[in-house]
């Protein structure tokens, strides 16, 4: 076996998770180095809110570093439309499972990921951006924006990034909606529950963060960019009784609301995940719409089905590549497609299509085995 290390671009969920699997299942931690751009203590302080299914809690949890104490558990998720009939529920007893999945901070996360990297000693290179490989035959050049290289056995890109930051894929789709992320309270809280609300501007998303307040919601609005500008810089009062009105009533009136942050809403998804020594994950194979909440927990899935790989085939760099397309061929695709059809079809407002929308909803809720379906797509993807 060759003596050359395996680089990971990007330390970030998907980029440390690769590492800490490849040493557990039995590559030497010694030859794993992560490099990241960011710095530990910006990563730490990093308050966005993530959910994550209950498959990625196990496969964090077997990787020793799922922080337990910070998270809130999904126990239902209500689906609906605004001015519509249909709504449909996806609850944790008809799984047998504890939770759904789980709301989480980033900066928490990171810290248990980053936390269980230095247990298993793989080393972490800060400050470190990787500008361009160098193919060498039997290794690959990492050519750092320091004017440094690295000789790799395999390069894993997993630096992520948002939409509006990224190069162009080959998949390519701008859904013309921005996002607005916040936590909120509300005066009637449905501990336990997460709300998806279609809009024909984009879907509200309220997840359950009881983390600093009882109740507690994690919001994520997407709206028209003109109308997230607005609302971001709204006064607190007027910000809720817009949210309100737009949500409706389920969860009574909102109360509060913390720091608003924005970001452009697009697909991005690359073609090529795998070249010979070259790997792409997460964020960097592709970006999603969040709705449904499904960008981090398939990169993650990616994680475990790339290292599974590399150990397996660390000497076959062909084989690997090969194989590793073949495996997460159907489950981003799925994926992909499922995120990139829902705003799409919930954003038209042709009174048809509206009711087809309630009729399909309909058709979930009463329909078990359809629902099924969705819900492990949601949960677990494609294996």
């Amino acid at each position: 076996m060759t003596t050359s290390r395996l680089v990971i671009a990007g330390a970030g969920p998907v980029g440390t998770l690769t590492g800490l699997l490849l040493a557990q299942f039995g590559l030497d931690a010694g030859r794993i180095l992560l490099l990241d751009a960011r710095d530990a203590q910006s990563a730490a302080a990093d308050a966005r809110l993530l959910a994550l299914s209950e498959a990625s809690r196990a496969l964090l949890e077997s990787a020793g570093a799922w922080p337990a104490h910070a998270a809130t558990p999904i126990h239902k998720i209500h689906v609906s439309q605004r001015g519509a009939w249909g709504r449909t529920l996806i609850q944790k007893e008809d799984y047998g499972l504890a939770a759904l999945g789980h709301v989480v901070r980033y900066g928490e996360l990171v810290e248990a990921l980053h936390a269980a990297l230095g247990r298993a000693g793989i080393s972490v290179e800060r400050g470190a951006r990787v500008v361009r490989t160098e193919p060498r035959g039997d290794s690959l050049g990492v050519v750092l924006a320091s004017g440094e290289t690295l000789d790799a056995a395999y390069l894993v890109h997993a630096e992520g990034g948002l939409y509006e930051l990224q190069d162009p894929g080959s998949i390519h789709r701008d859904y013309g909606q921005t996002a607005i992320t916040a936590q909120v309270t509300c005066a009637l809280p449905q501990p336990g529950v997460a709300w998806e609300r279609f809009t024909t501007d984009g879907p509200i998303a309220l997840l359950p963060c009881d983390l600093e307040a009882p109740g507690g919601l994690a919001l994520v609005w997407c709206c028209k960019p003109t109308d997230a500008v607005r609302r971001s810089t709204l006064d607190e009062a007027a910000f809720l009784d817009e949210l309100h009105s737009t949500f409706g009533d389920r969860l009574g009136a909102f109360l509060s609301v913390g720091p608003r942050s924005t970001y452009a809403l697009g697909l991005n998804a690359r073609r090529d995940i795998a070249r010979v020594r070259e790997f792409a994950i997460g964020n960097a194979a592709q970006t999603l719409h969040p709705v449904a909440g499904q960008g981090l927990n398939l990169g993650l899935r990616d994680a475990y089905s790339l290292a599974t790989l590399l150990v397996e085939h660390f000497d076959a760099p062909l084989t690997c590549q090969a194989k590793f397309k073949a495996a997460r061929r159907i489950d981003r695709a799925a994926t992909v497609n499922m995120t990139d059809l829902l705003p799409r079809v919930f954003a038209s407002r042709l009174a048809p299509v509206a009711a087809l929308r309630g009729a399909g909803l309909a058709f979930l809720d009463l329909v078990g085995p359809a629902r099924h379906v969705l819900a492990r797509q949601m949960m677990e993807g494609q294996r």
